[in-house]
């Protein structure tokens, strides 16, 4: 049975565009929803999109109404991936970590070996500012051919004052040089540095008192993210950090309930956060705060996947709650090398079981939610950014469905278009 169509508001063509889209699909994702409109036109003026409807309702011939026509020759135009949880800014690598693994050496054996998380906190306190700029660049540009126009990237691989402040300065530096919308997380209590051995507290104290309020005078973060977990941060320590932050004016999200449930969830809710994220081991209880307090659910299915993890997210229980489900690539060294959504699509379809139009949602609308952009960002709907893709699928579910390929046609960013696919 065919999606039903997506019910068109009448609206004014606008008396200038600057680009129209013709002869094209749209999943326009409104409301979450796959929200189709077939042989459909598109308008975008300035920044904004100006006009969506059927093209046999555009008021005059299209080279009339715009200053550049797009003929989409019937391809999908969908909204901008939104990407909304990345460590994207590291130095070094971790294959010869990922080798030992598939050799069976157990983690512990690898940390004690120099691996893990401290080898890129190594690696990322040596490097300088250039060199990190200059990897993270090469990940940019690959978002970018992805369909990825909007992208969470969290701080966490310096876990000292100078090296958070250097991750931070580099996710700067992007935001300057590529088209995407960034939204910079300072995540200084990834993990406990080794410096701190035996002495969580301390680092807690160095988090609050000196480097969250050095953050915030720079103005080169918009978040505060904590991993909250038995091998990380305690509940009480994680409920220190956030009162600093809040205080501070930050919005606060939360790595909660990956490997254990420490009822995160229920803090998160507590302290009003945009979002937790994995939550495989989410309780029901932590699920109801989180409904009642519009706490958006992130799913990372490269990390479960990565990890060969067994304990999958309670999706029945978020779809009961109505609890937003957005998915992302979790791009980072050592859990999820991952840099194509679709493959992220794919993952949340079959491992987690999602529906297309659940992934979709949540790559797109509920993805924005979780970075509390929804109301610019996420869905193609008269007066949002323009952040689209044009895609060479033959329906949507292809995006969820072709491994391997990049249907990627032409990207839109904020109504300029940054990438186009060779013929």
């Amino acid at each position: 049975m065919p999606p039903p169509e997506f019910t068109i508001t009448d609206t004014l063509f606008p008396e200038t565009a600057d680009l129209l889209f013709v002869n094209c699909h749209l999943a326009t994702m409104v409301n979450g929803s796959l929200s189709i409109v077939e042989n459909a036109a598109l308008a975008v003026t300035g920044k904004k999109i100006s006009w969506i409807g059927y093209q046999k309702n555009l008021p005059d011939s299209p080279e009339r109404l715009a200053s550049q026509i797009i003929d989409c020759r019937h391809k999908w135009i969908l909204p901008g991936f939104v990407d909304c949880h990345t460590h994207l800014v590291w130095a070094g690598s971790r294959s010869t970590e990922f080798e030992m693994r598939l050799k069976g050496i157990g983690y512990e054996d690898i940390i004690r070996n120099g691996g893990g998380i401290f080898s890129t906190v190594r690696a990322t306190r040596d490097a300088t500012q250039e060199a990190l700029f200059s990897q993270a660049a090469k990940r940019m540009a690959t978002f970018l051919t992805q369909g990825i126009t909007c992208v969470e990237i969290k701080s966490g691989y310096g876990l000292d004052m100078d090296t958070e402040l250097k991750i931070l300065s580099t996710i700067d530096r992007l935001t300057q040089n590529f088209p995407q919308h960034i939204e910079p997380t300072f995540l200084g209590a990834h993990a406990l540095p080794p410096e701190y051995k035996n002495r969580p507290d301390a680092y807690v104290d160095l988090v609050t008192r000196t480097m969250l309020p050095r953050v915030k005078d720079q103005g080169i973060a918009t978040a505060v993210d904590v991993f909250c977990e038995h091998i990380a941060f305690s509940r009480a320590q994680t409920q220190k950090i956030f009162e600093a932050a809040t205080a501070l004016g930050f919005r606060v999200k939360l790595h909660a309930e990956q490997l254990s449930d420490m009822d995160g969830a229920a803090l998160a809710a507590e302290f009003n956060a945009l979002s937790c994220d994995h939550i495989e081991y989410l309780s029901a209880e932590g699920a109801k705060k989180m409904a009642q307090k519009q706490v958006s659910a992130v799913l990372l299915p490269g990390a479960f996947y990565f990890l060969r993890e067994t304990q999958k997210p309670p999706i029945q229980l978020l779809r009961k709650l109505k609890i937003p489900m957005a998915i992302s690539t979790d791009l980072n060294p050592g859990t999820s090398p991952v840099h194509a959504m679709t493959l992220i699509l794919n993952m949340a379809c079959l491992l987690f079981g999602l529906t297309c139009e659940e992934a979709l949602a949540g790559a797109t609308l509920n993805g924005a939610r979780a970075l509390g952009l929804d109301t610019k960002k996420g869905s193609l709907e008269v007066g949002k950014d323009a952040d689209l893709v044009v895609f060479d699928i033959n329906s949507p579910a292809d995006l969820c469905y072709l491994m391997g390929t990049s249907p990627v046609a032409m990207v839109v960013i904020s109504g300029k278009t940054e990438y186009t696919c060779a013929p």
